[in-house]
């Protein structure tokens, strides 16, 4: 019997009740398969943790995280503290010193869910987006001097390193080459940022040399939002810089129907350390404790979880049963125009898995 350790952090706000869905259908998903455990520990790092000690995750946090398999994580972020201090204080704070600097967000129409684009059907909007997640415009790099007087300065520096951009790149590259169209799309803005840009472009070319057989081409980040809303078809896998796939990402997941559905991973490809996997739908403190959020996004998050651990099977069949539920209206959250709780989505997928005989 394999046994995965995961760490889950509920974090804020809605956070901690779709990442408790998300683990009870991971157990559904234990209990199906046959070969494989879960040994879940909880941790109560996040705002409310904040608020008790003055800081969102114990010193040393990040380092115990080594000893798990993945980490699966709900939200951070609170109405009375900071955004930059919930930020950096958790998600960030894990990310940044486990090297995990592949984020992952794949996107695409789930049955049942109509996106906002016109004339738009499941096949044309298929994309994977590749977003650089350990530095350029969020390397944390920069400061605030001569608070409060008329000369006050406020800088923050994207910085782009060679070796960081060469490995961004190559995922990217590799992830298109194991896709059916072999399709990448290097988003950049190198016309105005003509020095750390031009680089990225530069080592685009480079890498793109090494895969002969992935078709490539570059976009400019704001005819890219164009592009994604009309002629989504021509899309497939994404990479972009972490200001610009975080900002894309979220459009995305907006034009397959809902923050609520969108899964992400924060990757190290290399493995060594725990990669993190997360809903990408914020701490959404106007419907917490409703019992309404759309816990659809934890599940896709939990299957690609489980797929990086090696469990492909239960991976796709948790995939399956999201989509039998997501393809009947009567199980949609108010996210997605329907009235179904949280808790009969989640007994919906649960049912669904126990009930497969694939």
């Amino acid at each position: 019997m394999r046994t995965h350790r995961i760490a889950a952090i509920g974090g804020d706000g809605i956070g901690p009740e779709v990442i408790d869905a998300g683990v009870e259908v991971l157990r559904a998903c234990a209990e199906r398969d046959g070969g494989f455990e879960l040994a879940v520990e909880q941790f109560d790092w996040g705002s409310e943790y904040y608020r008790q000690h003055g800081v969102m995750m114990p010193e040393g946090g990040a380092d115990r995280l080594r000893a798990f398999d993945a980490i699966f994580f709900g939200a951070v972020g609170a109405p009375d503290i900071p955004d930059h201090l919930t930020l950096w204080g958790l998600r960030l704070a894990i990310c940044q010193p486990l090297d995990q600097y592949a984020n992952v967000r794949p996107t695409r129409i789930l049955p049942g869910i109509t996106s906002p684009l016109r004339n738009v059907s499941g096949p044309e909007l298929d994309w994977v987006i590749v977003r650089e997640n350990s530095e350029g415009e969020y390397a944390g790099v920069g400061g605030r001097v001569h608070r409060g007087l008329p000369e006050e300065v406020a800088t923050d520096v994207s910085m782009f390193t060679r070796v960081g951009v060469l490995r961004i790149m190559r995922y990217a590259f590799r992830l298109a080459q194991s896709r059916p169209r072999k399709l990448l799309t290097v988003v950049t803005k190198s016309n105005a940022q003509r020095h750390a840009m031009v680089m990225w472009d530069e080592i685009a070319a480079e890498v793109a040399a090494e895969f002969p057989d992935v078709s490539w081409d570059k976009m400019l980040v704001d005819a890219m939002t164009m592009r994604m809303t009309l002629r989504p078809q021509t899309l497939d896998t994404i990479v972009a810089t972490n200001l610009h796939a975080d900002i894309l990402s979220d459009l995305a997941a907006a034009l397959a129907g809902s923050l609520g559905i969108a899964p992400t991973g924060n990757l190290n490809p290399e493995r060594n350390s725990p990669s993190m996997f997360e809903p990408i739908h914020g701490s959404a403190f106007d419907i917490t404790g409703k019992g309404i959020a759309n816990p659809v996004g934890a599940f896709w998050t939990a299957s690609m979880m489980l797929d990086h651990l090696g469990e492909r099977d239960a991976a796709e069949r948790l995939m399956r049963a999201v989509e039998r539920v997501t393809a009947d209206p009567k199980l949609h959250t108010p996210d997605l125009g329907g009235t179904a709780t949280t808790r009969q989505v989640t007994d919906a997928v649960c049912e669904a898995l126990r009930g497969a005989n694939d």
